[in-house]
């Protein structure tokens, strides 16, 4: 039995990483309708994984429980076969998941070589349970059993928030459209992320014409039917389309793998390469358009310290901060096209179903909050609503050009923003995490954690732009105005909800 649970072990490691990278990092598979039976099928097998692990991991079972074990073993044979048709039905495997669902596999049907007979041989016994203690073994199956029960909820609760596939979103959280004689055409590229979903859907409310560059055009569909027009590419657009206004949301997420060499050039290149393919755009443009706002973030200005830093502060050499100079470099190149440019340096985004804010409130809801380091690090935030309505102010504005700080005047320390969180969802904070053990166990990323920045949205302010949210308690009151606890457990992350670098 030692060796069917080392092949458990690694089958257990294979698997977390085939959720991790491929599920949940590269296809975001909880947020897409379609993904919405493999999820099923996901959740299930997970399920089953479960109960084995503690099963095996703890115990021989004898008699008809033998028999009981082997059905779960070769229902999970099923389940698997279906995942695997259902996969090259919706989507395209990378050749890397590929071989890992080769391996797995492979490890699997080595495990049923070596269980199956015994198994067997319990069957004829008398049935009964022996508790076994397999050392070491046993408790990284409790802790496996664990880990893939709550992946299986977390599954199971994507498939009940997806809803029925013939229900689509746009349906489900209908877009009430305005009557607009003058319309604007806007391209947005982001959009089915946090911050552009909610910013498309203000603009189709009032009657504008958006076009949406997307990687996933069925998404796109599903999140806005037949209201906007999908791209997959700038290169189907005309020279001869007119187009007013550009919106550049897009970016993979910051906070994931570590950054080694190869993720930092992906970060680079999902902001790098589209922000350079919309300056193309424009370039070859009959009729250019009148602006570009452009996303950025207040990691440009690294470890602020202490320093109040409005638009003029100064960027670091550090990986974030030439991430973001990087970004701002490639869009400052319309500028000699005659376009004006809005660079909007978001701090951390608030607000529902998405960003920032669940990681935080989840696990202060199930009261293990904690603050990270000392807690001293400022931390730039502000409410959706407000990033919304800035972004909008941007575009409107014609005497607005160059950085534009997008965040909420009231500035907090994170120890503050953790306090004020766990007041309001009405449970304890008792947790803090040491500087040292965040460094150790996530590298360089430890410094979106530890570290943070004092700034003020000087130019916002100036222009005349009207918070409606300006501190902390206005914008979670807002966030969470009658059940906070379960409003925090049903938020979700949406993929790409990444241009928050603090």
């Amino acid at each position: 039995m030692e060796l069917v649970l080392g092949l458990l072990v690694i089958q257990g490691l294979l698997g977390a990483f085939d959720n991790l990278w491929h599920h949940e990092i590269t296809e975001a598979l909880p947020s897409k309708p379609g993904a919405r039976k493999e999820l099923m099928l996901h959740s299930a097998r997970e399920f089953i994984y479960a109960a084995l692990f503690v099963m095996l991991g703890w115990a021989s079972w004898h008699g008809f429980l033998a028999f009981f074990v082997m059905f779960l073993l070769l229902v999970e044979v099923g389940i698997t076969l279906w995942d695997f048709i259902e996969e090259d039905l919706t989507r395209k495997l990378p050749p890397l998941e590929r071989v890992l669902h080769t391996v797995l596999a492979m490890n699997y049907g080595a495990v049923l070589i070596l269980l199956l007979p015994q198994l067997w041989q319990w069957g004829l016994e008398n049935s009964k349970i022996v508790p076994v203690d397999y050392g070491w073994i046993s408790w990284v199956m409790s802790l496996y059993a664990i880990g893939v029960l709550l992946w299986g909820i977390r599954d199971l609760m994507a498939v009940i928030r997806l809803g029925p596939l013939q229900t689509p979103e746009f349906l489900r959280k209908p877009i009430m459209v305005s009557e607009n004689t003058t319309p604007k055409t806007i391209l947005i590229t982001g959009a089915t992320g946090f911050i552009g979903k909610a910013l498309t859907r203000q603009l189709l409310s009032r009657g504008e014409k958006v076009l949406v560059l997307t990687r996933d055009r069925e998404k796109a569909r599903n999140i806005f039917g037949p209201l906007v027009e999908t791209l997959e590419s700038l290169a189907e657009i005309p020279a001869s389309k007119k187009i007013d206004s550009v919106i550049n949301l897009a970016g993979e997420a910051i906070i994931g793998l570590p950054w080694t060499k190869a993720r930092r050039k992906s970060l680079f290149a999902s902001r790098i390469n589209t922000t350079g393919e919309i300056v193309e755009l424009i370039r070859r443009l009959e009729h250019k358009p009148a602006v570009l706002v452009s996303a950025s973030a207040v990691g440009y200005y690294g470890d602020g310290g202490e320093r109040e830093l409005d638009e003029s502060g100064p960027c670091q050499k550090v990986f974030v901060s030439e991430l973001c100079q990087q970004w701002e470099a490639e869009a400052r190149k319309v500028e000699s096209l005659g376009v004006r440019l809005g660079l909007l340096r978001f701090g951390i985004v608030l607000g529902e179903g998405g960003g920032a804010l669940p990681g935080f409130a989840t696990p202060v809801a199930f009261g293990l909050g904690c603050i990270f380091g000392k807690g001293q690090q400022w931390m730039p935030w502000i409410h959706l609503g407000d990033a919304i309505r800035l972004i909008d102010f941007v575009l409107d504005r014609k005497d607005i050009k160059g950085v534009v700080n997008a965040v909420a005047p009231g500035t907090i320390r994170h120890r503050v923003f953790m306090k004020t969180l766990a007041r309001k969802l009405e449970r304890p904070l008792l947790f803090r995490l040491p500087g040292f053990l965040l460094r150790a166990g996530l590298g360089e990323m430890s410094v979106l954690f530890l570290e943070g920045q004092r700034v003020i949205p000087a130019k916002a302010e100036k222009s005349g732009f009207t918070y409606t949210f300006p501190t902390l308690d206005q914008a979670l009151a807002d966030l969470y105005p009658d059940n906070p606890v379960a409003a925090a457990l049903t938020s979700s992350r949406e993929p790409g909800d990444s241009p928050g670098l603090s």
